[in-house]
This record gives structure tokens, sequence and C-alpha cells, in this order.
């Protein structure tokens, strides 16, 4: 008997991972409810969007990054908006409130979405573009193959020059279908772990922790963040930056000091890819600056457009 208990102990740990993922509520139309914004039917599946501010040709495209949603930029976008930008926020595929589709998120993957997206929106003319770690890497790739549709490039603790995963991340990416066990069987309690310590921190989104909870309570969203660390932020996009460079397209990147996921080493591997660069080190600030540092950011981001005037 004993041993038939082991067997079963041994199962239902081994299953764990499925069990739970079943039991996440899917992204459907009653989860939707009373979302703010808009949606696109894209060529992947719908996408969330949303547009902050009047109407205006003056367009800032915000792209988030790898774990949390567009809401990661609400601390932004009251500033963005008081320097005359009409902003436009969107949900990366398999997080927020778009769909939750099977294809490798690759960086191409996502950069296609969000050339999809900037179409469905109405966008006609060249935008600044901002993309915060994932995102970092996502706008850098848009922005050199389709530069006539970026008038300026903004990066935030961008991805796809230095990146330093988890100890976790880096086995499930590597551990093939047992690391999609190992994450499904962690990764949750990883990144509840992460936004609790975050939001006891000063930070302008309080309830993130809560936030973050719902993410991972909903289906295909850890199999999204495994595909995208699989996929999309193995990729070094050392010729994207040089094409920029040679395009001229104005650059700002903005670094945290205390980054643990993008080493400020990085600073010096972009100064050598595109001299035009305009760098900017945020001191004290960590990975999550964009929503525990964005005054400094949005001061960081004026300077830039004084220097760079359209």
């Amino acid at each position: 008997m004993i041993w038939i208990a082991i067997l079963a102990v041994l199962l239902l740990f081994v299953a764990a991972p499925f069990v739970f993922e079943a039991l996440r509520r899917p992204m459907n139309d009653a989860a939707r409810g009373g979302a703010p914004g808009q949606f696109a039917e894209l060529s992947r599946g719908l996408t969330h969007y949303q547009w902050h501010g009047p109407k205006s040709d003056r367009i800032l495209v915000m792209v988030h990054g790898l774990t949390t949603p567009s809401w990661v930029f609400s601390g932004l976008i009251r500033g963005l908006l008081m320097m005359r930008y009409r902003v436009l926020t969107y949900d990366l595929y398999g997080r927020g409130y778009s769909d939750r589709p099977d294809d490798h998120q690759t960086l191409g993957f996502h950069a296609d979405q969000l050339s999809e997206v900037i179409e469905a929106a109405g966008i006609r003319v060249p935008v600044t573009l901002l993309g915060y770690s994932m995102g970092g890497a996502i706008a850098t790739l848009f922005t050199a193959e389709e530069p006539d549709r970026v008038e300026r490039l903004i990066l935030l603790a961008p991805a796809g020059i230095r990146y330093t995963p988890s100890r976790l991340l880096t086995t499930a990416r590597i551990w093939g279908k047992a690391g999609d066990w190992l994450w499904g069987l962690l990764g949750g309690v990883a990144l509840r772990r992460t936004a609790a310590a975050e939001a006891r921190a000063p930070t302008v989104i309080p309830d993130l922790a809560d936030r973050m909870a719902r993410e991972i309570d909903t289906k295909g969203y850890l199999r999204a963040v495994l595909s995208s660390e699989r996929f999309a932020l193995t990729e070094t996009l050392e010729r994207e930056h040089r094409e920029i460079a040679a395009m001229y397209v104005p650059t700002l990147a903005i670094w945290a000091e205390n980054d643990s996921v993008i080493p400020t080493s990085a600073v010096g591997e972009l100064a050598r890819w595109n001299r035009q660069a305009r760098q900017e080190v945020i001191p004290g600030a960590a990975h999550s600056l964009a929503y525990t540092a964005p005054k400094e950011v949005l001061s960081a981001i004026r300077d830039f457009l004084r220097e760079v005037p359209e």
C-alpha cells in the first residue's frame, strides 16, 4: 500500500502544472468585460489597445516587456501627455487582454503584432516608439525594419544587448519539455514573489501584486512568457542598432543603475553600435524603473526631446 501511495503522490506532482493550467480562467469575452480601450482582430488573434489623450499627429507608441502588460506604463502616461503626445498602449499576445496564440514568440512575431497594431489604430504618420525591457528589443527590430514609420526611438532598460534572466527562467528555457513542466510548476510562484517584493517598495502601481496575480491566473500567460524567453530574449541586436545609427533615427536609451536583469554594461555596447544614441543612467533605480522611477524617466525623455525637436 505504501508504494501505491508514493506512486499517487508522484503522479500528482507530475500532473500539478497541467492541473494548475486547466483551472486558470480563459481569456474570453467574459474576462474582457469592462476592459478599457479597444480590440483589433489581427493576423494571430485579438489584440487589446488603448488611446490616451486627444487626437493628434504627435503620437507615441509604447511596447511593454516580458511579464507585465500595458498597465505597466500607467505612471508615465500623464507625463507624456503633458509633452503633447497622444499615447497608444497595447498588450502583447499572451498578456493582458490580448489573445494567447500558440506560435513561437520570436522578436519577429512581436514586431509583426506592433506593425499590425499601428495599422489597425489608423496611424498614418511616423511615431515616437518607446520600448521597455523586451519591448525595447521589439521596438529596435521594428525600427530597423520599418524606419520610415519611426520618428524617434526611446529604449527603457532594453533587451537585445545584455540580458541576465533568473535562474529558473534560464533552466526552463534550456530544458525543453522538462522546462515547460518546471516553469508551469514554479513560474507563477516566482513571479508572485517578485511582484510582492516590488509592491512593498515605493511604486506608482501599489496593487502590482494583485495585477500580476490576475495575469498568472489566466490561461496561456505562463506559456507566453516562457516562449518569449526562449525565442525572443536570446537574440542580440547589434546589426539592427547599427542600421538605426546609419539611418540617423534619433535614439535615447535609459538605464537603471541597479538593474539585475539588463546590466549597465550594455551602455558601452550600445555606444559602440550607435555612437549617436543619447544614454542616461538613473542612479539607484532597478529594472522596475518604469513604475518605481517614473519622474526620472520622464525627465530624461523631456531633455531628449529638447535636444531633438521636431
